[in-house]
């Protein structure tokens, strides 16, 4: 009996642990949201929206490896336990850059420079 509790206790806890900001998949915004919007303001809400991202994958980022850490140190996943996932706010952040970039598309807009999101760099 023992020899089942334990792999399916480390399965559980592995299956908790917050994932890295890189692998949470966008939530799907419309791009309706945002097609109101000017060129000029489509500019200013992709740079706000991706510093939010920015902010959010690194508290992501601290969560899982976090979660890493807590769960070979003592097999329980701590950030997640405690509130530090925070892959929801980053799946619908990453949605909403990409609904706002595709808004910008669609209008012909010249896009800015992206923001730098943290765990990522350029080759």
């Amino acid at each position: 009996m023992t020899k089942i509790i334990v792999p399916l206790a480390l399965a559980l806890a592995l299956s908790a642990c917050a994932k890295r900001p890189d692998a949470i998949v966008p939530t799907d915004i419309p791009m309706a949201a945002y097609t109101s919007y000017s060129c000029e303001q489509l500019a200013q809400e992709l740079i706000k929206e991706q510093a939010a991202l920015s902010a959010v994958s690194k508290q992501q980022h601290d969560a899982a490896t976090g979660d890493a850490f807590g769960v070979f140190l003592i097999g329980v996943p701590m950030s997640s336990t405690f509130g530090g996932d925070k892959e929801g706010q980053v799946s619908v952040s990453k949605g909403k850059v990409q609904a706002i970039q595709s808004a910008m598309m669609s209008k012909g807009c010249n896009n800015p420079a992206p923001a730098k999101v943290p765990g990522k760099s350029k080759p």
